[in-house]
């Protein structure tokens, strides 16, 4: 597998609920569900450490909007790492600002909510990523954020890039948003994903197929990773960034749409 996708979850519980998929030269070559995000990210290690080139797509932010780290002294992405993975649990038991949405935790008034990334996502594509303050209600992403972010430390300290923080050399490991990567396909259907799978992905093997068309989690890990193969020259000449990236971070967009 030269892409891998993994469909994240927050949950304190996430057995099943977290789905990884790997694609190779076209073809979707693994799909399934992960017991932890300790073995998720195990498997992920395990094959970026295997095959040097070789990228993996992780379904969760992997920063915060620049005045927080401003307003807490932090100057890179690896102090919010380590303080995600310090206090990221008080965070979300308190939900307390800038964080939002659990009972009672209306949404407050915030320098920004969003990272410039997901603001481009609005403006260019018309998709409008959730922000990662926000730890509750539909379609919250704050909770997988926070409880993914201390695994980038783990990530990066066995040698494996993350992008856009790291020099651009495979193996590489990116933030991505799978809802820019399906397109305009209702993804809480059923009937909606296996429509989707005929059309684009007539070829899946049935087994795989079947997992995609009966687990949205599935669905989104499967079109990840084939979208990432389909476009993996791209990973290997990313673009430079700016200092704005190298705190906030980039969500990986392809250059041109098409699974």
């Amino acid at each position: 597998m030269r892409a891998v996708a993994v469909d994240w979850s927050g949950a304190k519980n996430p057995a099943n609920k977290i789905w990884l998929a790997g694609a190779d030269q076209g073809c979707l070559t693994r799909l399934e569900p992960m017991g932890s995000r300790d073995e998720a990210v195990d498997e992920v290690l395990g094959h970026l450490c295997c095959r040097k080139k070789a990228v993996a797509g992780l379904d969760f932010g992997f920063s915060l909007p620049a005045w927080f780290f401003r307003q807490n002294g932090l100057s890179n992405v690896s102090g919010l790492w380590e303080l995600a993975e310090r206090d990221g649990e008080k965070w979300l038991s308190q939900c307390c600002r800038p964080f939002w949405g659990r009972p009672g935790k209306t949404k407050p008034d915030l320098e920004t909510h969003f990272r410039r990334t997901e603001e481009q996502c609005r403006r260019t594509l018309g998709i409008s990523p959730k922000s990662v303050f926000q730890i509750g209600g539909a379609g919250a992403v704050g909770t997988g954020s926070i409880r993914g972010m201390p695994f980038l430390r783990r990530i990066r300290k066995q040698g494996v890039g993350v992008w856009p923080f790291d020099t651009c050399k495979l193996p590489l490991v990116v933030e991505i948003y799978p809802r820019i990567l399906t397109g305009p396909v209702v993804k809480r259907s059923g009937q909606s994903r296996a429509d989707y799978l005929k059309a684009h992905r007539p070829d899946l093997p049935p087994k795989l197929a079947s997992h995609a068309i009966h687990s949205e989690d599935a669905f989104d890990a499967a079109v990840s990773a084939l979208i990432m193969d389909a476009h993996f020259p791209e990973f290997e000449s990313l673009p430079r960034v700016d200092d704005i990236a190298r705190l906030e971070g980039e969500i990986w967009v392809p250059k041109r749409a098409g699974v």
